[in-house]
C-alpha cells in the first residue's frame, strides 16, 4: 500500500533494546517487563498494573477475578470485536449483548439497565478506537445494581474523561498491545486496577496460581490453579522503546485527527463520530461514518490507500446469534449501521499533512 493503515513506531534505539535482550539470554518474563509495567503504571495513575500475553486473557483474568462463573451474566456492546464478549461464554456465564449509541459508538447505557437481572455480574463496556466512556453514568449503573465495571479498554491507552486517563476509572481495565496501537508489544496487553486484592490475584493466576509473595524459588508455593500469561522482555522491550515517547506519539495522533477533521468539515456524505464531554480521545483509530463504504474501501484500495472498516457487529456472526450463553438484546439496528458506514482511515505517527490531504482527495473522488 502507498499509504498503509498504521505502521508502528520502530526506532533504532527500540531494536537495540530488544537486541539487548535477545544478548542476556534472558528471554521470559523478568526485569525489562517490569520496568515497563512500572512507567506504564506510572503513566496511567493508577495503583496496580501487570503485563499479560493479550487483552483477551487480560479480560479473562478480570472477570476471573472478580468471580465471574457458571450462572451469573455479564453485559456487552455488539459494536466490538468478538473477544469483548466471548469472554463471559469461556467462563461459563452468559453475555447479554446490547446495542450502541449511533453516535459515538459506544454502549447504549440505558440499554444496560433495561436487561440487568440479579444474576448480572458484570457490565463490560468498550471505550471504542480510544474513545473514552461515560465513567459518571457507569458508575451510577454500577452502584445502583451492584455490579462490577470491567473495562475493555484495548484502543484507549492516552485516552482521558475528566482529565484522568482511562484505566483508572473502571473496577479492572484492559489495554490491547497489538500491533494497531501506537503503544505496542507485537501482541500482548496490560490490566490495570486500584485494587490491592485484585491485583495480587491476578498476579498469581498469571503465574501459574504461584504464592508471589515468596523470594525463595524451592519454598514456592502455588495456591491457586492457575495459567502463563506472562509478557516476556523481548516484548517489553518493544514496549519500553516507544513509552519514552508516549507523549509525543499521542500529541501527534490528536494533531493528526484534528487535520482529518479540518479537511473533511465541508465534505457532504461524511460525518465524524461525536465525543463524549469532558473525554480526550486517544485515536488509535480515526473513523467517519460514510454510506456505501464496501464499494468505497474497495476503491481506496485499489488506489494503494489502505483503509479499514471499524468492527464488528457481534449478533450478525454465528458465534453471538446462535449461541445458548449468548442473549442478543434488541434489534441492534444502531450496531448494524455501524459496521455497515464506519470507514477507518490511515493513521500513524510518520503520516504527513501531503499524505492526508491525498486520503482526503482520493476519498471523496471515490464517493
Amino acid at each position: 500500500m502507498k499509504i498503509p493503515l498504521i505502521k508502528p513506531f520502530i526506532s533504532d534505539e527500540i531494536k537495540e533494546k530488544v537486541l539487548e535482550v535477545l544478548d542476556s539470554g534472558y528471554l521470559t518474563e523478568g526485569p525489562v517487563t517490569r520496568e515497563f509495567e512500572s512507567q506504564l503504571k506510572s503513566y496511567l495513575g493508577c495503583e496496580y498494573l501487570l503485563a499479560v500475553t493479550s487483552a483477551t486473557t487480560g479480560l479473562e483474568m478480570a472477570l476471573r477475578a472478580v468471580g465471574v462463573g457458571p450462572g451469573d451474566e455479564i453485559i456487552a456492546p455488539d459494536y466490538t470485536y468478538p473477544a469483548t464478549a466471548a469472554v463471559g461464554p469461556l467462563l461459563g456465564a452468559k453475555v447479554k449483548i446490547v446495542d450502541v449509541d449511533k453516535r459515538n459508538m459506544l454502549i447504549d447505557y440505558d440499554a444496560i439497565e433495561a436487561v440487568i437481572t440479579p444474576n448480572t455480574k458484570a457490565i463490560v463496556p468498550v471505550s471504542l478506537f480510544g474513545s473514552p466512556l461515560d465513567y459518571n453514568r457507569l458508575l451510577q449503573i454500577k452502584e445502583k445494581y451492584n455490579v462490577y465495571i470491567i473495562e475493555d479498554a484495548a484502543c484507549s491507552i492516552g485516552a482521558e474523561y475528566n482529565k484522568v486517563k482511562v484505566g483508572c476509572q473502571a473496577d479492572i481495565s484492559v489495554f490491547s498491545l497489538h500491533p494497531r496501537k501506537f503503544i505496542t508489544t507485537g501482541e500482548g496487553g496490560v490490566v490495570t486496577t486500584n485494587n490491592k486484592d485484585w491485583a495480587n490475584w491476578m498476579n498469581s493466576y498469571k503465574h501459574f496460581g504461584m504464592d508471589m509473595s515468596g523470594t525463595n524459588r524451592e519454598g514456592i508455593q502455588f495456591d491457586i490453579i492457575g495459567t502463563n500469561y506472562k509478557l516476556t522482555n523481548i516484548q517489553a522491550a518493544i514496549g519500553l522503546g516507544q513509552l519514552k515517547h508516549i507523549d509525543e506519539l499521542l500529541a501527534k495522533r490528536i494533531e493528526l485527527a484534528e487535520n482529518y477533521k479540518r479537511l473533511l468539515k465541508d465534505v457532504d456524505g461524511i460525518e465524524i463520530p461525536e465525543q463524549i464531554d469532558s473525554g480526550q480521545h486517544s485515536y488509535q483509530t480515526f473513523s467517519i461514518f460514510i454510506s456505501n463504504r464496501n464499494e468505497i474501501m474497495k476503491k481506496m484500495r485499489e488506489k494503494g490507500i489502505e483503509v479499514q472498516i471499524g468492527t464488528y457487529s457481534l449478533h450478525m456472526h454465528k458465534a453471538f446469534h446462535d449461541n445458548p450463553m449468548v442473549e442478543v438484546c434488541g434489534d441492534m439496528n444502531n450496531s448494524k449501521w455501524c459496521f455497515e458506514n464506519v470507514l477507518a482511515l490511515p493513521l500513524y505517527n510518520d503520516l504527513s499533512i501531503q499524505e492526508q490531504e491525498s486520503v482526503v482527495q482520493e476519498l471523496k473522488s471515490c464517493m
